[in-house]
């Protein structure tokens, strides 16, 4: 039984062997890790994330991130037999919107049910040896127990865990988000006047979403409790892949006892479709574990802008999509460890993190499929920052803006389209110059070369407050009459990147 289930998970990856890779996106990763009271990290387990990257037939790209807990079978096989379900002849350019999300919501459903196929023996003899372990069965002898506990602790290894998932589907220039969990997916386009404009496309579905938990009070569960609680069964989410516990034993779980279907559910949130033509900038997937490293490091307020200015930032610097990714991961590892070790305010917040995942997809690439752009580099937006291992910073203006909240109902699709994340008026919608600071700041060149873009005021620098933050305090005047002089050609070539 174990073999046919080991042979039904490596059936999809066969399916899928041959897919080219997507060469428009960088990932970048970085396992868990907890501190000591000496500041050193140690690896606490596996990583669990996984991820895809494809480039199907007839225009298609499929993306994903997702975050495992107890284990990475969920996330592995999640990423497997999702790209077979959508990019083995599912999905083509004569598909309407409705379509796209019909196919989607399937290929979620169908994940789900064909990972519990391969657990299926597993769960049935769990449930054998349990009933076999009764208190009233004097037949038991010690040795015979010692060696069904045994066997149920394996088994309980096999069959445990889940995952949250982020996918983004890019099918006749037209982008589509589907999400479980609490992955987050962000759209930064550049305008026409160099600003930024930055688009968190859906809500997490976590115990502190007024949506959410509107839909598990209207199936008998005490929305007060989960909200107080913060947690489902070792998780914030309430919408996952995976997870027998909460599938089939919610029954048990007293925060979900009460509920009269089941609560936590693996259908996706999908928005879509968000027209592509003409759109410069990169779409962001990020996993659970590197939103929280962020956020647990300088508050939630500014996480979206600050992990994109650093995205843009080091396009600017990097000749390579995962270079990018993964120096952004490790730019955010360093900046959660600095805040531990330096006993601020958030230092306690800041004690271990998860494992990190980033996918970077490019929009309107300069040349090809992933060509960059000239001189090795790539140029969406121009912003100055340090790429010190020891100390960094950066700083750029971007416009937030949040995604309006829409009713959400187990079993449909949400009416949510990316349109509606429209940019607010300027009153409505902050600007924020970006400060992401470690314990130094020092000179450091920017991407053109010039050090003296960065000048410090010597003893008269401003001192980090609490947060470990400091007033901006970079020129970038002459940066950019640099910018202009030297790259006015390849500002008309791709599409007026970088400031204007």
């Amino acid at each position: 039984m174990a073999a046919q289930r080991r042979n039904l998970i490596q059936s999809h990856q066969s399916w899928t062997d041959d897919l080219p890779l997507c060469q428009l996106c960088g990932v970048g990763t970085a396992t868990n890790c907890e501190y000591g009271p000496d500041g050193k990290g140690t690896q606490s387990h596996p990583n669990e994330d996984g991820h895809l990257r494809f480039r199907g037939e007839d225009g298609c790209f499929l993306y994903g991130v997702f975050n495992g807990y107890d284990g990475s079978r969920v996330a592995s096989f999640a990423a497997q037999c999702l790209t077979a379900e959508l990019l083995l002849g599912q999905l083509n350019s004569s598909h309407t919107d409705s379509d796209v999300r019909r196919i989607l919501t399937q290929a979620f459903d169908v994940v789900e049910k064909s990972y519990f196929e391969t657990i299926d023996d597993a769960l049935a003899e769990k449930a054998h040896l349990s009933n076999y372990l009764l208190p009233h069965n004097e037949n038991v002898t010690f040795h015979q127990n010692q060696k069904v506990q045994e066997r149920l602790k394996e088994l309980e290894q096999e069959v445990s865990g889940g995952a949250m998932a982020v996918v983004a589907l890019i099918l006749n220039n037209k982008l589509y988000i589907a999400s479980v969990g609490t992955n987050r997916a962000l759209l930064c386009k550049s305008s026409s006047d160099g600003q930024n404009q930055v688009l968190q496309i859906g809500r997490p579905h976590s115990t502190d979403n007024e949506e959410e938990l509107q839909r598990l009070a209207a199936l008998g569960v005490d929305s007060a409790r989960v909200r107080q609680a913060g947690q489902i069964a070792g998780q914030t989410s309430t919408r996952r892949l995976g997870d027998y516990r909460v599938k089939f034993s919610y029954g048990e779980i007293d925060l979900l006892s009460a509920a009269k279907s089941r609560p936590v559910v693996a259908e996706p949130e999908i928005h879509g479709s968000q027209s592509l033509d003409n759109v410069t900038g990169f779409l962001l997937l990020l996993s659970e574990g590197l939103i929280n490293a962020l956020e647990s490091a300088h508050g939630p307020e500014q996480a979206n802008q600050e992990i994109v200015a650093m995205v843009a930032a080091e396009l600017a610097l990097q000749s390579s999509l995962e270079a990018v990714a993964q120096s952004v991961v490790e730019r955010v590892k360093r900046l959660h460890h600095d805040v531990y070790v330096s006993g601020r305010q958030r230092a306690p917040f800041c004690s271990r993190h998860e494992d990190m995942t980033l996918l970077i997809r490019t929009l309107d690439p300069p040349q090809g499929d992933g060509a960059p752009a000239q001189g090795g580099r790539i140029y969406p937006v121009s912003v100055p920052y340090s790429n010190s291992q020891s100390t960094s910073k950066t700083s750029v203006t971007l416009s937030l803006v949040m995604p309006s909240q829409n009713t959400l109902t187990n079993g449909t699709n949400t009416a949510s389209t990316l349109e509606e994340g429209t940019p607010t008026p300027r009153s409505q919608s902050p600007t924020a110059t970006l400060q992401s600071t470690n314990t130094q700041t020092q000179s450091s060149s920017s991407s053109s070369g010039d050090g003296r873009l960065f000048r410090q005021r010597g003893s008269q620098a401003a001192k980090p407050d609490e947060t470990g933050r400091v007033p901006p305090y970079v020129d970038f005047t002459q940066f950019y009459r640099l910018w202009g002089g030297d790259h006015s050609e390849a500002q008309s070539a791709h599409g007026g990147l970088g400031p204007q």
